[in-house]
């Protein structure tokens, strides 16, 4: 008898939290291209686009709508593009004690683009962002938190490639 995990991967053993991330591009989308982020309350210096998980019986799309009302007031956007694949990340390890039983999160990425007139509110009923900015694509990384980078390059060159951005 052979063990049940003996061939699994290093993944395969990782418990990964569903969750749902969103590229929120300002309402001057496409005549220019800027991108909402914002700086954790919890994290010093941590900013990262909007996100959260999915709730049992939840699709992804009901918590992204779900989830930018929660974190920055609105649901008011238009989905532009859906990335096709799920990406995951690893947490580091003081994040991953804050987020037991979790070593991860196994995430789906959408492009929306805030409608017309839409307002964002960050002072919502349990605050998660203590400030946001829009920013050109181009700079993203001087603010974006180390862990995030990698699962952020993959998304944001997809939705370049095919011309979104």
């Amino acid at each position: 008898m052979t063990d049940k995990n003996e061939n699994t991967t290093l993944n395969e053993t990782k418990n990964y939290r569903p969750n749902v991330a969103a590229i929120v591009l300002s309402a001057k989308y496409p005549h220019t291209c800027e991108i909402f982020i914002a700086s954790r309350t919890d994290v010093e210096n941590a900013w990262q686009f909007p996100q959260g998980g999915i709730d049992e019986g939840e699709s992804a799309k009901e918590a992204l709508y779900r989830e930018l009302e929660e974190e920055i007031g609105t649901r008011d956007v238009e989905i532009i593009a859906e990335y096709p694949k799920w990406v995951s990340y690893e947490f580091p390890p003081a994040i991953a004690k804050k987020m037991h039983p979790f070593d991860g999160q196994r995430q789906k990425y959408f492009l929306v683009k805030l409608k017309k007139g839409a307002k964002i509110n960050i002072q919502t009923e349990i605050p998660e962002f203590s400030e946001y900015k829009f920013v050109p694509t181009k700079n993203i990384y001087d603010y974006i938190t180390f862990f995030k980078r990698t699962v952020y390059k993959q998304v944001l060159k997809y939705f370049r490639n095919e011309g979104y951005i």
